[in-house]
């Protein structure tokens, strides 16, 4: 069983909508099956149609795994050693929290000592890097606190970019509320500085899209999606930042965003993880 609350964007929406959005995996058939056993509530009342949800709403599902995240829920390891992990973290699960990558390495590895160093949004995939002990989890919080460890993104995005390369600084604003962040060019009360890096890699004039690598000086809640939007340059698929006329024409239902490299720049000691230093790990 999993319990999710109804946030602001799915206010007044169809539950289906709101599944759909939380579990990629989750199709209509698989949804439609669970009204009629009767094994979703909502503020705990068994339903059997696609109802209007609120925002604040509780919804239980009892459907199986394999349904909400695919047939297999193993570990994509794409780095070990005695000290860190690297894993390749699928869209539609989230990093820490119930039934989570965190909870899936803990009862494979047995250990609740191995944890992770960042996070990913639930619909955006790729590397996540885990420390195996105390020790080397503070290291690497300290080295990306310090800027001494690099991430790479590569996204999709709506239109053609005048500038190829460049360094976007702005202010953002979280509303914990609303599930939602807002960037501004002048700082104001609340916001916090926020720098994003971008090249562009590749484009396509005909279809209006480029592809970028993105580079993060600041690690805020959904900084890169948030910014690009903010310049008129949405990740394409993204149904919060983005366009979803857009993302309809390219059948894109969560963000094009994925994070395929780490790069360890240590500039200062590291203790047990020195052998890091000026290592590169990245998916293709």
């Amino acid at each position: 069983m999993r319990t999710l609350t109804v946030n602001h964007k799915f206010n007044n929406k169809h539950l289906n909508s709101f599944l759909m959005n939380e579990f990629p995996y989750l199709t209509q058939n698989t949804f439609y099956k669970a009204l009629r056993k009767k094994d979703i509530r909502v503020n705990d009342i068994k339903v059997n149609e696609n109802i209007i949800i609120h925002e604040g709403d509780n919804v239980k599902i009892y459907i199986l795994d394999k349904f909400l995240f695919g047939e297999e829920q193993n570990l994509d390891i794409i780095y070990e050693d005695e000290n860190i992990l690297v894993l390749n973290k699928s869209k539609g699960i989230e990093v820490t929290g119930e039934n989570s990558l965190s909870e899936l390495v803990h009862k494979i590895y047995n250990s609740n000592c191995i944890n992770p160093c960042h996070r990913l949004d639930r619909n955006t995939s790729g590397l996540v890097l885990f420390a195996k002990s105390n020790e080397a989890l503070n290291i690497l919080l300290d080295k990306f606190k310090n800027q001494e460890i690099s991430k790479f993104y590569r996204c999709k995005v709506v239109g053609i970019l005048s500038k190829k390369h460049n360094i976007l600084n702005a202010y953002l604003f979280k509303d914990n509320k609303k599930s939602v962040v807002y960037v501004s060019d002048f700082p104001e009360k609340g916001y916090r500085p926020i720098i994003t890096e971008y090249a562009v890699i590749d484009e396509n004039k005909d279809k209006n899209y480029s592809i970028l690598e993105v580079i993060l000086h600041t690690g805020r809640t959904h900084q890169i999606r948030a910014h690009l939007a903010h310049i008129g340059h949405p990740i394409i698929g993204d149904g919060k930042y983005g366009i979803n006329s857009i993302n309809k024409t390219f059948n894109e239902k969560t963000q094009n965003l994925v994070s395929y490299k780490l790069r360890f720049d240590f500039k200062t000691d590291a203790d047990i993880l020195n052998y890091l230093k000026g290592k590169e790990i990245k998916i293709k």
